[in-house]
């Protein structure tokens, strides 16, 4: 195995794609994660210093994941080897650990394992390089875009320091193209470049903190550009919204942005704040999530925050959903929209949240407790005999329909698990619940 075999070099710099010839070759080079990577952070003090534990490198799309593997292993004294687990399976991982225990021969020769996107290993498979890492065989390092704690087994991630990189942000990604047009070794600098500030701008902002993605479009515009009389290519800002078409959102229906949003979007609406709430809506539906989806988590937020402040809630959720089925994409949309801001505008409760949850952490503490005597159901002659139904009170038969007597199990006696607001109708309930619960109470009017 050869260190620089998976390495970038110059040598390929006529055939690569521009991201992969612009890739950085030092800490210098590397844009953003200054959390990471400023000069007085430990893992650029680590990195330095050749003493490289095993680590997850979690992060976006395009933020320096592989960048930053390799400039790893071009610090510590290690053969480097790099595999993908989109391509690569059992086979390959025992090959690489059988050639690394070979190295072990030698104590100045250490193997820097690489895997990108290591979230795509089984778990079998991403057992198979534990006792390996343990016994110091291989230093681990695994890229993913995908939250580790979801997507690595923890063993794996017990013996691996977790690294969050960031997105890039829109300066970090400037910087980036601003290079690429100015290198005439790696980037386009030989073929005379010229980019409107504002398509550049343009450029850096559609590419949601991808470099990767800017960096090719960058490209494209100027193999594709015509120079000019004078031999200069000029990118304008039409070009580039034209190459950048229609911006593809973040967003994966059963990973961690998955959750994120919708936590998002449950969070405005209990905020009280209807347009955070349409925002997050609207990012969720235009990146392709289901929209009954939507309107189910709606349905059980009427119920979870709002309950008896205002009921009419759960039936405007209810009808949302009902809307979308009848009228359908795209116009259904809006009455998911309509849903969402008077739920976040609605009063909230979440008294019947706790009412209900406290309610099972009896059932739980306390098991199947018996049916009081006096409201069973006495359908036989023998039940009756029994004592079935012995003492009830038909509520119906007491003046506006209401009798004080008792309804839960004997140790449960006296019990109270809901406890409404002073906020929207809930005011009411509890003004009724506080009069019936008076000695010889009666209903209100």
């Amino acid at each position: 195995m050869d260190l620089f075999e998976n390495l970038p070099s110059d040598h390929n710099t006529e055939t690569s794609p521009l991201a992969d010839r612009m890739r950085p070759h030092s800490l210098d080079e590397f844009e953003g994660q200054n959390h990471l990577l400023g000069k007085d952070c430990l893992l650029r003090k680590a990195i330095e210093s050749g003493e490289i534990c095993s680590l997850i490198l979690w992060g976006p799309p395009g933020t320096g994941k592989t960048t930053l593997a390799y400039i790893i292993a071009q610090s510590a004294p290690c053969d480097f080897v790099s595999f993908s687990a989109v391509t690569s399976g059992i086979k390959e991982i025992k090959g690489v650990i059988e050639a690394a225990q070979k190295q072990r021969r030698f104590p100045q020769r250490k193997t820097l394992l690489f895997v990108d996107e290591i979230h795509r290993f089984n778990k079998a498979q991403q057992d198979a390089f534990l006792p390996h890492i343990e016994k110091g065989v291989i230093t681990f390092i695994g890229a993913t875009t995908e939250n580790p704690s979801f997507e690595v087994v923890s063993p794996l991630l017990s013996r691996s320091q977790v690294v969050v990189l960031k997105t890039l942000s829109e300066d970090d990604l400037l910087a980036i193209l601003h290079r690429a047009l100015a290198d005439t070794e790696r980037g386009l600098g030989k073929l005379a470049v010229a980019v409107e500030p504002e398509a550049l701008t343009h450029i850096a902002r559609s590419s949601q903190g991808d470099a990767r993605r800017a960096l090719n479009v960058l490209e494209i515009l100027a193999q594709t550009t015509a120079p000019t009389v004078k031999g200069v290519r000029e990118i304008t800002l039409a070009a580039a919204a034209e190459a950048m078409q229609k911006k593809s959102l973040l967003y994966d229906k059963s990973g961690e942005e998955h959750y994120n949003l919708i936590s998002a979007l449950h969070k405005s609406m209990r905020g009280s704040d209807p347009d955070a709430a349409l925002y997050w809506l609207a990012r969720m539906l235009e990146a392709g999530e289901d929209p009954l989806y939507l309107a189910r988590r709606m349905v059980r937020f009427a119920s979870e925050d709002i309950g008896n402040a205002d009921p009419q809630a759960l039936q405007v959720a209810i009808s949302a959903k009902e809307a979308f089925h009848f009228v359908g994409l795209p116009e259904g949309k809006l009455a998911l929209a309509q849903a969402a801001v008077y739920l976040a505008t609605a009063p909230k409760s979440n008294a019947i949240y706790r009412a209900y949850a406290s309610a099972v952490t009896d059932i739980k503490r306390e098991g199947s407790l018996p049916v009081p005597l006096h409201i069973r159901n006495a359908p036989t002659r023998l039940m009756k005999d029994l004592g079935y139904g012995k003492g009830y009170r038909y509520a119906h038969s007491y003046e506006q329909a209401y009798v004080q007597q008792e309804y839960l199990p004997e140790k449960l006696k006296g019990r109270r698990y809901y406890n409404p607001t002073e906020r929207g109708f809930e005011k009411i309930i509890k003004s009724r619940l506080h009069q019936w619960k008076k000695p010889g109470g009666k209903k209100p009017t």
